[in-house]
């Protein structure tokens, strides 16, 4: 009996012994599949890392192109403002100019305007314009 409770035994080690090998088995398959999915997730965020990356660059490249375009623009503004200033200049020394007031005087004369309101326009006195419409009439 003891060679048969032996026997017995050692069968039921081997099945306990081929079921932890099959629930082995079990185990790493379904953690190869978990590794598979991580793996695959894995790709999926570098992929997603290297698209952020490279609209990262394609911005910064973007920034970069407006700042330089922003800087010849403002160059531009410059250059106009200045030449601006200098035809404005100009145009207030000519407005100044006893020719253009003279003309102003006598233009408005011939419209029309009393030498008062030739006075206020032209920044100058009513004398002033009196006597530049009666030179005029000489």
């Amino acid at each position: 009996m003891s060679m048969e409770m032996l026997l017995i035994l050692l069968s039921l080690f081997e099945i306990l012994l081929l079921a932890l090998v099959v629930v082995f088995f079990l185990r790493l398959r379904k953690s190869e599949e978990v590794l598979s999915r991580l793996r695959d997730k894995q790709d999926d965020l570098l992929n997603k890392l290297r698209f952020n990356s490279q609209m990262e660059r394609e911005l910064v490249t973007s920034f970069e192109q407006r700042q330089v375009e922003l800087a010849a623009l403002d160059q531009a503004l410059e250059a106009r403002a200045k030449d601006l200033t200098k035809l404005l200049k100009q145009a207030q020394e000519m407005a100044r100019s006893p020719q253009f007031l003279r003309e102003m005087v006598l233009t408005g004369h011939r419209r029309g305007k009393s030498p008062i309101e030739l006075a206020r326009a032209s920044g100058m006195s009513v004398d002033e314009v009196e006597f530049i419409i009666e030179q005029d009439g000489d």
